[in-house]
């Protein structure tokens, strides 16, 4: 059986295998993954719980025996399920936390049946390795442009138009799930931390480090998913450029762009709830009220106003000059398409 070791995440994209298959619990696959990967646990979280609560309280060997029997059980029921189908030629790559145990006896037995199976060296943990290294531990090779501007101005729109357009760009509020602002939940929750910077870090693998790369200027958190360090410092360094649009269109834009929110009355009076800390009761209320009786032109309006606008203008991202102002009469798509060409036309 073949041992196969990463040297850098940049491996990921040559591997020789058709399926990854992460072991290990349901759990643990939420909180990260290698890239693409699926999760066939041989211990569910249950079952690793206990085992764990065997091996320290009773003994190893029995915490070995009662998981060996559950990784039997469980390996079975993947081979007669997904994996029922699989042809000889088949070639999967098997990792668990450390690439010990829960890896080495699903693999050995998928070699058995006659695949030819790699396990990754050093499991999870050697490519969590990478990633830290990537985003934590050293200077980004990147050419970064930042695409700035006050909420309800249509950046995360803009940076597709860019995209169209033939740019680079790196869309960090679709990796985090959030659109970045307190109203910003998109309902489906977002990826743990770990995963947020999987896909960050492997999103930037695809990345041409030559070419510019457009982003969105963001606040270090986005909903709750921190932007790593290397990228984040990164950010602080790039030039920006600043769409400035009327307030109307600015709220007209929010309207459309958040219409699962104004759809859902008691969420969006919930969200409205949660800025008690920085705002008067009375001004609450008032922006509950327009809520209530479906104004939210009105109330898009008074939040950009008097919620964020503020807090933009005191944001470390927003401090500097920017390289560019662009100045927008509406924010249609025609008028971003336009504006988009223009920018990838003129910024090199």
């Amino acid at each position: 059986m073949k041992q196969l070791a990463l040297s850098s995440l940049a491996d990921l994209a040559d591997l020789n295998v058709d399926t990854i298959i992460d072991v290990r619990s349901p759990g643990e696959f939420a909180e990260d993954h290698l890239p693409g990967a699926i999760n066939l646990p041989v211990l569910d979280n249950t079952e690793r719980a206990e085992v764990g609560t065997m091996y320290k309280r009773a003994s190893p060997f029995s915490a070995r025996k009662v998981g060996g029997a559950l990784v039997a059980r469980n390996t079975a029921a993947h081979l007669t399920g997904p994996l029922a189908e699989k042809e000889g030629n088949w070639q999967p790559l098997v990792y668990c936390w450390r690439g010990g145990q829960r890896s080495g006896a699903f693999a050995t037995i998928l070699d058995q049946v006659g695949w030819r199976v790699q396990l990754l060296q050093g499991g999870y943990r050697s490519y969590r390795r990478l990633v830290v290294q990537t985003l934590y531990d050293a200077p980004l090779p990147h050419r970064l442009v930042l695409l700035a501007g006050g909420t309800g101005t249509a950046k995360t729109e803009m940076l597709r138009h860019l995209q169209d357009a033939g740019a680079q760009v790196l869309d960090l509020e679709g990796l985090a799930q959030h659109r970045g602002s307190l109203f910003g939940g998109t309902g489906t929750g977002q990826p743990a931390q770990k995963l947020f910077e999987s896909r960050v870090a492997a999103e930037m693998g695809c990345l041409d480090p030559e070419r510019l790369t457009w982003v969105e200027a963001e606040s270090s958190k986005i909903g709750d998913r921190i932007v790593p360090p290397a990228l984040w410092s990164a950010m602080l360094d790039a030039p920006r450029v600043e769409i400035d649009a009327p307030l109307a269109a600015r709220a007209a834009y929010l309207c459309d762009a958040y219409a699962d929110l104004t759809e859902d009355p008691a969420r969006l009076q919930n969200q409205i709830d949660q800025l008690r800390p920085y705002h008067a009761g009375t001004q609450i209320e008032v922006w509950k009220t327009q809520a209530e009786a479906g104004d939210f032109t009105a109330l898009a309006a008074g939040l950009v106003e008097a919620h964020y606008d503020p807090r933009y203008r005191k944001g470390s991202l927003s401090a500097a000059t920017p390289r560019q102002r662009l100045a927008l009469d509406d924010l249609s798509p025609a008028t971003l398409r336009a504006a988009a060409a223009r920018l990838v036309r003129d910024i090199t």
